[in-house]
């Protein structure tokens, strides 16, 4: 398998560095605006390649990696999907943009072509899904990190932000993605209630969902370790990018 990646930065960097250890991987295409960035992930990887343009790291691929921005999804989204290629968007909330979405749904479909969306740093998104089956009532989603990890030097704890997940990605895109994969697994953007919190005694990121609904109730919890590479993400994120390309790969799915 040929694999893309748009994004050179942290998450990008830790893709390409478990891909390059994957016998089924056989060259990484890399993209990034900054060509430093390029430069310095290409010479870290045996398979490394820095693709001339977008339109060449998109016909060498089988699979692209958007881990760049919101931006890049709106700009690089429709034309993987139009050349055929399966796709794994890491700025979700771009995806919140009902228009867009639907639009990239529906070329996927023609294209016989998915879209994989990663848990990024949570845990329990299989379970909102499969209660939305069975009829969801409430979904809350509770975030709080480090001051430094918003650019922050708050002194004590303070709430940033405390409405619909819609407006939260739009406020925090870089920093709450998890807001948009919880909304899009369940009751979505306008109904799914957000709060984002600073607080100077946090050691790690914590994200905490509730949910309720004719299913029972639910409640997962996790404490991340920031990044090491970029503090405004958490390590789990890249993970769970590794793990969707391990699915994309393996032959047995769980979950």
């Amino acid at each position: 398998m040929i694999l893309g990646i748009i994004g050179c930065g942290a998450i990008g960097s830790d893709i390409a560095l478990f891909a390059d250890e994957l016998d089924d991987i056989e060259t990484i295409y890399l993209y990034d605006k900054v060509k430093e960035a390029e430069n310095r992930l290409a010479g870290r990887i045996k398979k490394g390649r820095i693709a001339r343009d977008i339109d060449e790291l998109i016909e060498r691929s089988d699979v692209v990696f958007e881990c760049a921005s919101q931006e890049a999804v709106y700009q690089y989204s429709e034309k993987v999907l139009r050349a055929g290629k399966d796709l794994v968007i890491m700025s979700v909330g771009a995806l919140l943009d009902d228009e867009l979405r639907e639009r990239l749904a529906g070329i996927a479909k023609e294209k016989r072509c998915k879209i994989y969306l990663p848990s990024g740093a949570l845990c329990g998104i299989d379970g909102i899904s499969a209660a939305r089956i069975g009829g969801l009532s409430e979904v809350t989603l509770v975030t709080t990190k480090p001051p430094e990890s918003f650019g922050r030097k708050d002194e004590e704890r303070v709430v940033l932000y405390h409405g619909p997940a819609r407006e939260a990605v739009k406020l925090f895109p870089q920093n709450i993605n998890v807001a948009a994969c919880v909304s899009l697994a369940g009751i979505g953007s306008d109904k799914t209630e957000v709060k984002i919190v600073s607080d100077p005694v946090a050691a790690r990121i914590h994200h905490k969902v509730l949910a309720h609904g004719r299913f029972g109730r639910l409640r997962a919890e996790v404490e991340n370790m920031p990044n090491p590479k970029n503090p405004k993400s958490s390590y789990l994120a890249s993970l769970s990018a590794m793990a969707i390309l391990k699915r994309i790969i393996d032959p047995i799915q769980i979950g």
